[in-house]
């Protein structure tokens, strides 16, 4: 018989493997396999210096959620410790964006979905595969949660399979001095025309794509609560998992680069299906399709996991009766009802975008990303405050998975996201989207505080 307290727990069915695959699956999303080839034409060869850049922030970024989920494994996610060290009103804030952030993503994955099926069957309109994925995906959710953590392994295999693949093709390739249209495959093709060939411009700009292909790198700040022993599988996957995804995202950028020169990897179509074609597999288009179909598949998974977790954090212990209700867990010790409503929102979102058109669809995918800015920064804030609070209860000496370099590695983090904004200030459509997530931000804080002042005079 349980308690009321493990009653109110989520069930720890994550196991080391799962953890480590959701964080590392997470950030390796149809981004690398589709839109590798704009990133490297924007850039130049040193796309390549921006990856490991943005690697290290991500890698700190992650170190210091690391530090706050050990201080507490109950809690239900990472948003806990910004409303502890931050304020209700952030963490309404922070929680409610971050759930709208994978709505979103969602969203788009889903949407893609549709289409990457279309490419075998033309004839299935592109929301019936979606709505028919959601379900199934939602079955998977609602059964335990070490299904959702089986699935999302197996989905990140496939990705990571193919990523290996590219990087042993490119291996043999230059070892045997390959004759393609464009030359001979070879590492001098990856620095043509200089590091910064296409100017520090090129390389700024870049930083963008890069920092945001990260997106759901933080993921594993909604996995502590239902991992089996925290204490060790959660420093392992955070201090494993950077440095994977660095070699994985350029060692195949790597790769691309030496098997034709930058200049000729193609920005248009996935630079994968024109490597495996340029070998000679005719079913190339067909394989990267089935592989950007599963990381489509694997961002859904993750977005209904994420989603039901975070509106069950949300609403966790709340006295209103839609709160009650989310914020509860089944006898698997599962917060089903979350996950149906987050499950539902996605599939009006996915109707609703047939209807709306692509710019539209566009900032709103494009506001979600930008939003990560702001939930990461406060992820570091709320790290800097926590060190403030323990160093005044003089209880430094018992902190586990101590953050390398503190305060300096936090105020990088800092210095690193204020950039990436800045950045997106020099293009007009990121320039759109920064405003639109400022404005989205703003409008949560201020609703919350009319909240708050409305239940004030009702009490």
């Amino acid at each position: 018989m349980q308690s009321k307290g493990e009653e109110e727990q989520l069930s720890r069915g994550l196991k080391n493997r799962h953890v480590q695959l959701i964080a590392l699956g997470g950030t390796i999303g149809t981004g690398l396999f589709l839109g590798a080839g704009q990133s490297i034409h924007l850039a130049g060869p040193s796309i390549v210096l921006a990856y490991m850049i943005a690697g290290i922030a991500c890698f700190l970024l992650m170190r210091a959620l690391g530090e706050l989920l050990l201080s507490d494994v109950d809690s239900n996610s990472f948003v806990h410790f910004i409303k502890k060290y931050l304020g209700e009103r952030a963490g309404f804030v922070i929680g409610w964006t971050y759930w709208t952030c994978w709505v979103a993503i969602a969203m788009a994955e889903v949407t893609a979905s549709g289409l990457y099926v279309q490419f075998w069957f033309p004839k299935i309109p592109v929301w019936v595969t979606g709505l028919v994925i959601l379900m199934v995906l939602f079955l998977v959710n609602i059964f335990a949660v070490s299904a959702f953590g089986e699935t999302e392994f197996w989905f990140a295999i496939i990705k990571i399979i193919a990523i290996i693949a590219l990087i042993l093709v490119g291996i043999v390739l230059v070892l045997m001095h390959y004759k393609t249209p464009y030359g001979h495959a070879e590492l001098s093709n990856v620095v043509e025309g200089g590091i910064f060939a296409n100017h520090i411009s090129g390389f700024l700009l870049s930083f963008q794509m890069v920092l945001f292909s990260f997106a759901g790198i933080e993921m594993i700040g909604m996995t502590a609560s239902e991992t089996k022993d925290p204490e060790i599988t959660i420093p392992k996957s955070i201090n494993e998992v950077p440095t994977r995804v660095i070699l994985f995202y350029v060692g195949s950028l790597l790769a691309l680069m030496s098997i034709f020169p930058w200049r000729h990897v193609s920005p248009t179509s996935s630079p994968f299906v024109q490597v495996f074609s340029g070998i000679g597999i005719n079913s190339a288009a067909m394989i990267i399709n089935f592989v950007v179909l599963t990381a489509a598949l694997s961002a859904c998974n993750s977005s209904i996991f994420t989603t039901g977790r975070m509106l069950f954090s949300l609403t966790f212990e709340s006295k209103s009766k839609f709160g009650k209700k989310v914020g509860s867990l089944s006898r698997r010790q599962i917060p089903v009802n979350a996950i149906m409503f987050s499950t539902l929102v996605i599939a009006l979102v996915v109707i609703i975008s047939i209807f709306m058109p692509g710019n539209v669809f566009s900032f709103i995918s494009s506001v979600a990303t930008t939003c990560f800015l702001f939930v990461w920064g406060s992820i570091v804030v709320a790290h800097l405050k926590y060190r403030k609070e323990i160093k005044n209860k003089e209880a430094d000496h018992h902190l586990k998975f101590k953050m390398p370099l503190f305060p300096f590695s936090d105020y990088f983090v800092l210095a690193f996201l204020a950039f990436v904004g800045v950045v997106l200030i020099f293009k007009t459509d990121t320039l759109i989207a920064l405003i639109g997530s400022i404005v989205w931000l703003l409008a949560l804080y201020f609703f919350k505080g009319f909240s708050d002042k409305v239940k004030e005079e009702v009490n």
